[in-house]
């Protein structure tokens, strides 16, 4: 397990965004993820890029989830 922090994408309201998932809520939570876990970004811009990260990747497009 990795600790996700502000900034990341496990926090970030794009990382898995458009389906619910435990896992997601789970990492939300906790705050760790699994090294290994992989979702899409569903950040606007990068939509088109069909593009996978992990939980602790990051970009300047971080915008935190709302609870």
């Amino acid at each position: 397990m990795v600790s996700v922090h502000e900034g990341q994408c496990g926090i970030c309201t794009h990382f898995g965004e458009g389906h619910a998932d435990k896992i997601l809520a789970q990492i939300r939570a906790t705050k760790e993820a699994a090294e290994t876990f992989v979702d899409d970004c569903g950040h606007p811009k990068l939509v088109p890029l069909h593009l996978k990260v992990t939980a602790v990747s990051g970009c300047d497009g971080f915008e935190p989830v709302t609870h």
